[in-house]
């Protein structure tokens, strides 16, 4: 029979505590990845990811703890910390940092950074787009990244518009400051992934560029699929090339919605 995993999330805290009960493995791993990822899916700066009433049925299920943690650096740019007990040698194999109560996990992550986040949440109606862009201009300003505003309006153009047209569902658009760089994100409710091929585009295609124009500007960008939707994600740096050379060529011009 398989085993079953409760999940609490304590949001009141300085960064959202995952508490974990029962025992771990494979079956029950899929619905802490869920879990996870959902988390993830609100941008968090960390995960507390408290196990220590999590009983290590299957050594090998540990590895979604690690995969969870490769999804999380590349975005949000999240912290992935483990409280667990130091004498169960089990959770090494997650490759995360591990501490032994939540107080102690969050005296080495610091305090949070809110100012580095923005978000809006938006319809899927015409006119979308035009709020996207003036909440990247908002970031831009406000995290001193002019070089960003172009390539970023581009890249959140798509991305809603993506949305408005297939989804339609309502939608949130997630901005963060990480270092020089700015990541931009929409979270919707269809499950339904983009897919990128690389293929050209005919020029008598209307619509289908939206991946072309977001993969020539972004440093990288990937998906996040959820139980109920997904999260498209976009990383910019100033000193990218595509993204400056998008700028030069004036393309930051052709927005739509």
């Amino acid at each position: 029979m398989p085993s079953e995993v409760r999940h609490e999330v304590d949001g009141g805290q300085a960064y959202p505590v995952l508490r974990l009960i029962g025992v771990l493995d494979a079956a029950s791993a899929l619905s802490i990845r869920s879990c996870l990822f959902t988390l993830l899916s609100g941008q968090p700066e960390a995960i507390v990811v408290d196990v220590r009433q999590l009983v290590i049925g299957e050594p090998a299920a540990v590895a979604v703890l690690a995969e969870a943690a490769q999804e999380a650096a590349a975005w949000p740019g999240c912290h992935l910390m483990l409280c667990a007990d130091p004498c169960v040698a089990g959770w090494s194999a997650a490759g995360l940092p591990i501490r032994p109560a939540p107080e102690d996990a969050f005296a080495a992550l610091g305090p949070p950074q809110p100012r580095r986040f923005l978000s809006m949440s938006l319809e899927p109606v015409l006119g979308a787009a035009r709020r996207s862009r003036e909440l990247v201009t908002e970031g831009c300003v406000r995290w001193d990244l002019p070089d960003l505003a172009g390539p970023a309006c581009i890249v959140v153009t798509e991305m809603v518009n993506n949305v408005v047209a297939h989804a339609h569902t309502t939608m949130t658009v997630m901005l963060a400051l990480h270092g020089e760089s700015m990541s931009v994100a929409v979270r919707d409710r269809s499950t339904h992934a983009p897919r990128f091929t690389g293929a050209p585009v005919p020029v008598t295609s209307y619509g289908g560029r939206g991946l072309l124009l977001i993969d020539s500007v972004a440093q990288r960008w990937g998906s996040l699929v959820l139980d109920e939707g997904k999260v498209v994600w976009a990383l910019l740096d100033p000193d990218d090339r595509a993204a400056g050379q998008v700028q030069r060529t004036g393309m930051a011009g052709q927005a739509r919605g």
